[in-house]
Parts: C-alpha cells; structure tokens; sequence
C-alpha cells in the first residue's frame, strides 16, 4: 500500500479564510494520523488576481496554525517547482499529448460568440454549455485561423453517454454523467493551463494518494476524472468535506465576523485554539472532550469520523475555546503575548510607568477575564480610566455605613505593595465595624472603580498605590457629602 501523501492547493489571490484553513487543516491532521506526506502547491494560474504577498500571507497563516508540509515553498522537495506558473512547461507536454491523440482540439471561439451561444439556449430552455462549434475543424482550417492571429483555446473532447462514479471518502458514491458536461476548456488563450487540467498532473507528478478538499470543488471532479482516464493516471481517492456555515445556516461570509486567519490572529486568538475550534468543525472525536491538544487530535483523526453535513461556526464556541487556553498559560507565558495588544492603548502612558511587578500584577488580575488577547486594553482601562460610578455603583455607595466604612479602609491602610496585606487590611475593617464581607467589599469596590464588578480589589490597590487609592476614597466620600 503506497504512503499517505495529501496537498493543500490555495490560489494566492486573497488571505488565507477559515474555510481554507480547515481543509488545509484536515489534510495535515489526516497525513499526521497515517504518518504520511503533506505537499504545499501554489495555484497561481489566475494571473490578474494572484499575488506574492497574499502567497506570504497564507503561509504565514499556516505557519502561525501549526501547520507544516514536507514538501512545497520555503521547504523544497523533489517533485518542485511548487508553484503553477512555473510549470507551463510540464502542462504543455500533456497538452500536446491530448490533441496528438484527438482527445483534445483547438477553439477557435471568442467570448462574444460564447456568450450569444449561451444566451440563445437560456431562451430556448436549453442546457447552456459549448456547442462543439470547433470539434471537428481540418488541419486547413485551424492553420487558417493561426495565421489570421486567432489565439486559440484548447477543448478537451468529453466522451458522450458516459457515466462516471466517484466513491468519495465521505459523501459515498456519486453519479456524473458526461453529456451533462461539455467539451470544457483545458488551456485559456493565453497558453495558461485552466485548474482542472493543471491540478490533475501536479496531483499525479507529485503522488498524491489522497485529496480532501472542499465540497464546493465535488462538481469540478468529473472534469478532472476525464482527464485522469485520457492520461492513463491512477486515480488519488477523494474527500470532499462540507461547506462552513453561519450561526444564521447561511455560507460562512465578513458578515459573520472576521473570515481571514490573520484577522483571529489580530485579534487576539490563540493559534491552538483555533486549530482546535476548526477540528472540531464537521470531524467528531470519541467521546465529550472538546479542548484537546494538536497530538491528541491528530491520534484520533480519521476521515469516516467527518461528517458530510455542514458544519457550523459557532463564534460562542471560539470564544469559550480561546478563554480556555489563555487560562492555562502561566502570566511568564502571558506577558509578552499581551504587550503588543497593549500598545495603541490610549493607557499605553500609564502602563508604561508601571513596575515589571506592577504589570505581572495587572494582567494576574486579568487572566481569567480574557476571552481574546485584545480584551486586555479594554480590561486595562478599568485600572486608568478616571472615576465615574455607574448607577448600581452610586445606589450601593448611598447606603449609611458607607462613609465609616470608607474611613476605615483608609485608616488602616498603610501598605499597597503586597496583595495579601490589602486583604488582611480589608478583613480587618470587617472585624473592627462588625459587618458582613459583603458590605465592606462592595462598597470599597463602588467607592475605588465607580463598578460593581470587575478584577479582585487588591490588585486595582496595588497598582493605584497608596496616593491614588487615598485619592479616590476622597473622592468618592466628598461625593457622598455633597449628595
């Protein structure tokens, strides 16, 4: 039995999208499963859209994932070049082969006849597809036609009434039938190969086994099995995988938030959790676990576990995820993450000012409140923003014991520089005023942030230090009185 080898094809003409990002995904995790191959290809033959930094985008945002090929750019290998355009040489052998061998033949057809063509069997109720206008051109014909400069396309001849059968790894078998299909272009005017043609020999040169690829590529297949056949190449087995839907059921689109790896990552989105989240996404793992390490969902991968019904993203569940890893990183691990969020903060002043312990001690104080990395500028503002007291905030603080309680704390108050020292500080005013927890604690919070809620008290104190903590307390007590 040959080894598994799998690809991941992306054009470089946009970002890398999550959809994308999940087949590449499925591809590695099932060549890790089977200790197989995976091939990186560049399928840049649509020359006015594609580009370098988008090809650099996709692998950076394949790189950032986790993901890693054996063979492809920045790797090598010995079946390269890996990118199509530079390639046109090898196509243009089997090209050649074909219209040799009558299975191929030059169109001489030009958009504006294609077009009136198409129109005319929409009127008529007709299947639109080519006519064969070209099928059956002399070797007279078709030198005339290059010496008038036509450039032509390349047709592959398509068999009529046959029928073709894909036993595809997770839709089951499905039926083509050729007359359904046309003579379909091979090569575009300008002598580049169309994705159909190209994609069958990189697949075959390279020894690809396996292609898992998205759904929406199930109807190019019958296509590329014509061609495979004409060529006398074995056939690679299939997988095509579902569609990623909205919360809406709609096609996953910008509407539904951000679509680009990059754009996660910007955000704040661990890459485990990521990779993670879009395992999860039409593939299920045995039993109820859902947070699982990149090994653990490579030893469970299997393509009979993948489901041909679409998945959907749930952003909730992303959410939850990404929380998930940010609380089981250390704050060494955390802090260097957290600071480039931090950067455009309109605190950024105020937090540059702060203690290496001062910092450690904001984001401790954090931690567990962040679902994105982001989160923390807007975490961060709690701690520098000036003091205003949001209605729950003031109705607490307009209670009686307030103003003894607030005196109390500031009484008592002598140090800032040890977290456990403050909540010594705090349970005392609790023992020496005779009251419960709960109406010290809130009203110090109300009075300190203007909140109800919020990070553990101590450390806002802490990083305020005494002069801020004492000022607020004044603050907040001459507003009382004024009241």
């Amino acid at each position: 039995m040959k080894a598994v080898k799998v690809r991941f094809a992306p054009s470089p003409t946009g970002p890398l999208h999550i959809g994308g990002a999940r087949s590449a995904l499925f591809n590695y995790l099932f060549a890790a499963h089977e200790k197989g191959t995976m091939v990186l290809r560049i399928e840049d033959t649509d020359l006015d859209r594609s580009k370098s930094v988008y090809e650099e985008e996709i692998i950076d945002s394949l790189r950032w994932l986790g993901l890693n090929w054996e063979e492809g750019p920045g790797v090598g290998g010995e079946n390269g070049p890996y990118r199509q355009t530079e390639r046109l040489d090898i196509y243009n052998q089997y090209v050649e082969k074909l219209l040799a061998e009558d299975m191929a033949y030059y169109c001489f057809c030009q958009p504006e006849e294609l077009e009136a063509e198409r129109q005319i069997s929409g009127e008529k109720g007709e299947m639109i597809g080519y006519s064969g206008k070209c099928r059956s051109l002399s070797k007279e014909e078709i030198a005339a036609k290059m010496e008038q400069g036509i450039k032509p396309t390349v047709r592959f001849r398509v068999p009529e009434h046959k029928v073709l059968i894909v036993d595809d790894l997770v839709r089951g078998s499905v039926m083509f039938e050729t007359d359904l299909l046309g003579d379909y272009i091979i090569v575009k005017s300008d002598g580049i190969p169309t994705y159909n043609f190209a994609v069958v020999i990189d697949d075959h040169l390279m020894g690809i086994t396996h292609v898992i690829r998205a759904e929406e590529h199930l109807s190019n297949t019958p296509r590329q099995l014509l061609i495979y056949d004409a060529l006398g190449f074995d056939l690679p087995k299939f997988a095509h995988i579902s569609l990623i839907l909205g919360s809406d059921k709609q096609k996953m689109s910008k509407r539904h938030g951000a679509t680009s790896v990059l754009q996660y990552r910007e955000n704040g989105y661990l890459p485990g959790a990521l990779f993670n989240f879009l395992s999860l996404l039409g593939w299920s793992p045995e039993g109820e676990t859902e947070i699982m390490s990149s090994s653990e969902i490579i030893n469970q991968f299997k393509l009979d576990k993948v489901s041909k019904s679409p998945a959907v993203f749930d952003v909730d569940k992303l959410n939850w995820l990404n929380s998930q890893y940010i609380k089981k990183l250390t704050i060494d691990e955390l802090e260097p993450m957290l600071k480039p969020f931090l950067g455009d903060s309109s605190y950024k002043e105020q937090i540059d000012k702060l203690t290496d312990h001062q910092f450690r001690l904001l984001i401790t104080a954090v931690h567990d409140r962040l679902v994105c990395l982001k989160d923390i500028s807007d975490e961060a503002a709690a701690f520098f923003s000036d003091l205003h007291y949001e209605k729950e905030a003031w109705e607490v603080l307009n209670k009686p014991d307030v103003p003894q309680v607030l005196e109390a704390f500031k009484a008592n108050l002598s140090t800032v520089d040890d977290i456990d020292a403050i909540k010594q500080t705090i349970k005392k005013v609790i023992k020496d005023n005779k009251l419960k927890p709960k109406d010290v604690f809130m009203p110090l919070r109300c009075a300190l942030s203007g909140v109800t809620h919020g990070p553990e008290l101590p450390y806002f104190i802490s990083i305020w230090g005494l002069e801020e903590t004492r000022r607020r307390i004044d603050h907040t007590l001459a507003r009382i009185r004024e009241n």
